[in-house]
């Protein structure tokens, strides 16, 4: 945690992202996932099994 954020690491490109300030985010197996841009989002729900067991 930094400064109160709440980081995640974006599946596709590893980047931390504050899941407090994304609007981009998906769900797979019942697990959250959030993404820095649209591009990794978008590469993440083609094959979301893929990625998130990756």
């Amino acid at each position: 945690m930094i400064g109160g954020e709440v980081m995640q690491k974006d599946p596709i490109c590893g980047m931390m992202v504050d899941e407090k300030k994304t609007k981009l985010t998906s769900s797979h197996d019942g697990k959250t996932f959030y993404f820095c841009s649209a591009s990794c989002k978008s590469t993440f729900d083609k094959d979301a099994h893929r990625h998130a067991h990756g």
